[in-house]
């Protein structure tokens, strides 16, 4: 019995290293937004390691670069975006240029909506709010890490086709869903333009007092014109409830529900995923809980 547990104590020592090893030398994947991030480890499962710049709750639109996110960027394999200046300044190409490190743009693909409201054309960024623009992330996601690690190219492949399956179920659902929400009530006003792909998709209307942006680029910034239109619409429509987000400071919209005679239906995850061990710490569990907050308040 001794001599046996000896053995395999001299067996674990000897592996234990061999672990470590193979754990510290996985390739690393670097994001810049939580939903990215989620998506790439549907993808790679262990066989990466996947890291994140923005923390649940961050605004990708206002972050500003800290000392360490260069060093974080130049220790990864390959580098993860979502694109269209969804990141504010576009602080992920530049972090990914200064360290020389390899970048893929998710949104590649996604048919564009335009900014609405802006003399320029610009794209709407918040495309992953459709569940077909979701697949084209994880597909673009898949073909980058095949390329970087063409070996385990079968697992990647398998893993994303349970993943696109589940998109697709997913998106059923929400369709079944916003179907209990009267016609003219499928108005979602939020406090800023990140819901028009969702909209679009699922048979809603959007109306925001601001812009596509909460930070100082085109289209952000309330002015008391919006302002007044966005509770116009409200009281055209008769709307219920209008929704706060988690990613932005909610009292204006709480200024506005009580001046148009609203209530605040409650928060929806918008360009953040939730905190970790909540029910919107995934992208599935995110669409999900917007989706129940919106049909329980509208409907």
């Amino acid at each position: 019995m001794i001599v046996s547990r000896i053995a395999t104590a001299l067996l674990l020592a000897l592996l234990l290293p061999v672990a470590m090893f193979a754990e510290e030398n996985r390739p690393v994947i670097v994001c810049s937004t939580t939903q990215v991030a989620d998506f790439a480890r549907q993808v790679v499962g262990d066989r990466m390691e996947v890291k994140c710049i923005l923390a649940a709750g961050q605004d990708p639109h206002l972050y500003e670069k800290k000392p360490g996110d260069a060093q974080l960027v130049s220790t990864a394999d390959l580098c993860l975006e979502n694109g269209w200046h969804l990141e504010g300044n576009d602080w992920m190409q530049k972090l990914a240029t200064q360290t020389g490190r390899p970048i893929v743009t998710c949104v590649k693909g996604c048919r564009p909506l335009e900014v609405p409201g802006v003399s320029e054309a610009m794209h709407d960024p918040h495309a992953w709010f459709s569940c077909t623009n979701a697949a084209i992330y994880v597909r673009n996601i898949r073909d980058a890490v095949i390329q970087l690690d063409p070996e385990h190219a079968d697992e990647y492949r398998s893993r994303s086709a349970l993943y696109l399956d589940q998109l697709r179920t997913l998106h059923s659902w929400i369709v079944r869903e916003i179907n209990n929400i009267p016609v003219d009530q499928r108005v979602l006003v939020t406090s800023h333009d990140a819901f028009n792909y969702f909209c679009q998709a699922y048979g809603m209307k959007s109306a925001t007092p601001v812009g596509w942006s909460t930070g100082k680029e085109v289209g952000a910034g309330i002015t008391p014109q919006r302002r007044q239109e966005t509770i116009d619409s409200i009281r055209e429509h008769q709307v219920k409830a209008i929704f706060v987000e988690t990613s932005v400071n909610p009292t204006m919209v709480r200024e506005i529900a009580r001046e148009a005679g609203a209530k605040i239906g409650g928060e929806l995850y918008s360009d953040s995923m939730g905190a970790p061990d909540t029910a919107g710490e995934t992208y599935i569990g995110m669409m999900r809980e917007n989706v129940l907050t919106i049909v329980q308040s509208l409907k």
